[in-house]
């Protein structure tokens, strides 16, 4: 999208460097990265991630400064999983966008989802740099001031400003990263690197045991109190798996919470049938649906809590409707399919891309990072774009 930084990385380009690059992700995770790597980080104009960025925090305190979404949300939060002491605002926030061309042909950011969860904010930062190493990209032509940093970071104030997010004011050794299993979790490189930059340990949440009001985890054979949790562990997957553990999250624990639980249910595909912006397809819930629309090929049917496109159907049939129980629809969205340009010119040819804009939410909401997915499918993630090439998870690059 930026044609000279486009058209130099394409000429330069060769598999040996895409190989090298690939090594450098795994050997920088300690571990291996079994999600799909695209071949090419993505240039898009300052202006529009600037854009984007904006629109999502409009979105985001549409609904955070809202009395009365925040009525009808509590609903959204599952009596098992209704944590106590919920902040005022979410910590974290993703918020993706589609591109597509309006009337006059010009490109628009449009809602994909939103999601008060974190994502992959020390992942990403390793991605994007080893893109301009390994690649060379500030010896390009117009490339010796490509950023990935939002809102003025850089790697310094970035660091210190997820510090105080994860990290806050306790000691790093009764911090954890929670999650379950996160040896089979495809964003270990993810935990690992968090590790290596904030010294926070990543916990089976499995393995946490409850004294009292206190929460602790076991190392060299020691009980170690654990006063702040970085949360990436799944509600419907704990459901999926019936995991087993060794607490309850209705208790009033004597812990912090690094991204409270209950936001993740509050800002969700739960929400985009509430927001009111022009970045926002039309979207309803199904039991409010008065009738289904005849051309359905047109709608994307989707499961409020699941993640990463498990459960969505893309043009659904109307058995697809019918087979969902009525007890049961208050827990989908029908929304309107929005046809996304390809931007992304690449060797195999033009690429779709969904921009994940990732804030941290202390004193300010902040944007800081972007995640790119990049596909020629019917949707971005590998399930749709299986045996592709110049595919799969990137990194946007402006100029700054």
């Amino acid at each position: 999208m930026i044609p000279s930084l486009r058209k130099q990385f394409n000429a330069s380009f060769t598999p040996e460097k895409y190989q090298t690059f690939l090594q450098r992700i795994d050997d920088a995770s300690d571990t291996h990265v079994e999600f799909r790597l695209a071949e090419t980080p993505c240039f898009f104009p300052n202006s529009l991630l600037e854009r984007m960025a904006e629109y999502g925090k409009e979105l985001i305190r549409q609904l955070v400064e809202s009395a009365d979404y925040r009525e009808r949300s509590n609903g959204s939060i599952p009596a098992e999983f209704r944590v106590a002491n919920e902040p005022d605002h979410p910590m974290f926030v993703q918020v993706d966008f589609g591109l597509v061309r309006d009337a006059n042909g010009e490109l628009q950011p449009k809602l994909v989802e939103l999601q008060a969860f974190p994502s992959l904010y020390a992942y990403q930062v390793t991605l994007a740099q080893n893109y301009i190493d390994v690649f060379g990209l500030r010896r390009f032509e117009g490339g010796k001031n490509l950023k990935f940093f939002l809102s003025g970071l850089d790697e310094k104030s970035y660091r210190e400003l997820l510090r105080s997010a994860i990290v806050g004011q306790q000691d790093p050794e009764n911090v954890i990263l929670m999650e379950i299993d996160p040896e089979g979790q495809k964003t270990l490189p993810d935990f690992n690197l968090t590790e290596k930059m904030l010294g926070v340990r990543t916990v089976d949440i499995t393995s946490i045991r409850k004294h009292g009001s206190q929460l602790y985890y076991m190392r060299r054979g020691g009980r170690v109190e654990i006063r702040r949790i970085y949360n990436r562990a799944i509600a419907d997957e704990l459901q999926r798996r019936n995991v087993g553990l060794g607490f309850d999250w209705r208790d009033d624990l004597n812990v912090e919470w690094a991204g409270h639980p209950n936001w993740y249910f509050r800002i969700s595909k739960f929400s985009i049938p509430y927001l009111k912006h022009e970045s926002v397809p039309k979207t309803w819930f199904l039991d409010r649906l008065e009738r289904t629309p005849d051309d359905l090929e047109n709608y994307a049917l989707k499961p409020l809590y699941s993640f990463a496109g498990l459960g969505v159907v893309i043009g659904p049939k109307k058995q697809d409707i019918e087979a969902i129980p009525a007890e049961k629809r208050g827990d989908y969205i029908l929304q309107e399919r929005l046809n996304f340009e390809p931007v992304i010119e690449t060797p195999l040819g033009m690429t779709k891309a969904e921009v994940r804009v990732m804030y941290v939410w202390l004193d300010k909401l902040t944007a800081v990072l972007t995640i790119i997915r990049m596909g020629r499918g019917l949707m971005m993630g590998v399930d749709h774009n299986r045996n592709m090439e110049w595919v799969g998870a990137s990194a946007g690059l402006f100029v700054g």
